[in-house]
């Protein structure tokens, strides 16, 4: 039986009045994914446990199964995504030109984030020219553009991931001074990283020019005079799905975070674009994970919802969700032929249409139709309606729990069939034979 996985990313949301106190879920018109929760059972699911905000790259990792403590860090999973050439020992590190003001006690702050950035693209590839390569006491710092104002920075020598953020996110906040996290398994590597950070950030700082002071009546350029780095990681030796849960998996998404995330877990993956038509977008990936026979196990990925909340306009997050609920029609009916298919559908993470939070840490509305799954008595899809069902809450790598069971694949608890414990059924053991050879 085949899994289909459709993530619409940040699709949860809180309540707003301009809505009818609904959130944009729920006031969206979602005839399709309403028919859909109707045929199966319904639940919510958090990654890690409510309240916890979650970016994408980590609520992704959790859900696919795997461990906190083996997250290799967003830095490495863009690199690795974008084709970016380092080494296993290397550091990776997001790295965004931005713009910068000081305040009256001489105290850096975000004037200007990289989505705020504007001036001319060549003018943006030099600059970055100007800030590769530096080298530190051992450490090398090599910065590779990724898209705009986007970099990798790669840092070599004897590094550690285990240092803090400069890039504080939220506009008008102070920049981050580069320090050593508190509970390093590498103390001494990572002291010393940090210090080598903070001398290349001060290096930048000169080739970029001096900062703009902030005063009355000045007109702040957003062209940038800054770099700033968050969320370092180095390769981990992971596990391949299809080891871990015993499907052989596929992905389709158009960001490069997911592509190196599907690199570092064995997913086949398929890079597309988005076009100015996001449910047409979602209905052709949808399309192509149902005529896939070559994977058992395909994830389907959206940015849509999380990039309308962004905008902090719940009305455009809710039209957005109805254009989206074009895209399942196909799957529908692949649902009402009774054809040897789970559907499961969800978000990796809530994505609040006000706040200054990026994302919040409410959980988010789960379906999972197909086969002869329970059905409850749910009949719409939204963060309310959900927590209705019989699926109950889950959590982490219970949804991969129960996406073995839902496709008759899971083991029964206690028998051991082979010298590695696993959760699903296999063959892939050595069979006893006569006559008995001890050899």
């Amino acid at each position: 039986m085949k899994a289909i996985l459709v993530l619409l990313d940040g699709l949860g949301d809180r309540t707003y009045a301009e809505i009818g106190h609904k959130t944009p879920l729920g006031a969206a018109a979602t005839p399709n994914l309403d028919r859909i929760s109707e045929m199966g059972a319904n639940g919510t699911f958090h990654a890690l446990g409510p309240g916890h905000c979650l970016p994408s790259e980590m609520a992704h990792f959790l859900m696919f199964g795997y461990p906190a403590s083996d997250f290799p860090g967003r830095g490495l999973l863009e690199a690795a995504g974008e084709n970016v050439a380092f080494k296993d020992s290397d550091v990776l590190v997001l790295a965004h030109l931005c713009r910068i003001s000081v305040d009256k006690n001489r105290d850096i702050r975000l004037a200007a984030g990289r989505d705020e950035i504007t001036g001319d693209f060549k003018a943006l590839n030099l600059l970055y020219e100007r800030l590769t390569p530096y080298y530190f006491k051992g450490f090398e710092f090599r910065l590779h553009q990724t898209r705009r104002n986007d970099a990798i920075l790669v840092i070599s020598g004897e590094a550690s991931p285990d240092i803090s953020d400069s890039d504080p996110i939220s506009k008008n906040a102070c920049i981050g001074r580069i320090m050593p996290l508190a509970k390093s398994k590498e103390p001494q590597k990572a002291v010393k990283t940090a210090e080598a950070l903070n001398h290349y950030l001060a290096w930048c700082a000169e080739k970029t020019g001096q900062p703009l002071r902030t005063g009355a009546g000045r007109k702040q350029s957003v062209f940038p005079n800054f770099l700033v780095t968050q969320r370092a990681g180095r390769r981990k030796n992971l596990q391949k799905f299809k080891k871990k849960w015993g499907f052989c998996p596929a992905m389709i998404a158009s960001g490069g975070v997911y592509q190196g995330l599907a690199m570092e877990t064995g997913f086949d993956f398929t890079r597309v674009r988005d076009s100015a038509n996001p449910g047409k977008d979602l209905a052709e990936r949808i399309r192509a994970a149902i005529n896939d026979t070559c994977h058992d196990f395909i994830h389907v990925h959206t940015k849509v919802p999380d990039q309308m909340a962004h905008k902090k306009d719940p009305q455009r997050k809710k039209e957005a969700i109805s254009d989206l609920d074009k895209a399942f029609v196909e799957l529908l009916e692949v649902l009402e032929k009774n054809q040897d298919v789970l559907v499961i559908i969800t978000a990796d993470h809530s994505t609040p249409s006000s706040t200054v939070l990026v994302h919040s840490g409410e959980t988010v509305p789960l379906i999972m139709a197909g086969g002869s799954i329970r059905r409850d008595n749910v009949c719409k899809f939204d963060e309310i309606s959900a927590a209705k069902g019989s699926l109950g809450h889950l959590r982490g790598d219970q949804l991969m729990h129960m996406i073995l069971n839902c496709t008759n694949r899971a083991m029964l608890d206690g028998l051991r069939l082979g010298a590695e414990k696993r959760p699903y059924l296999s063959d892939d053991y050595q069979a006893f034979k006569l006559p008995w050879n001890s050899a």
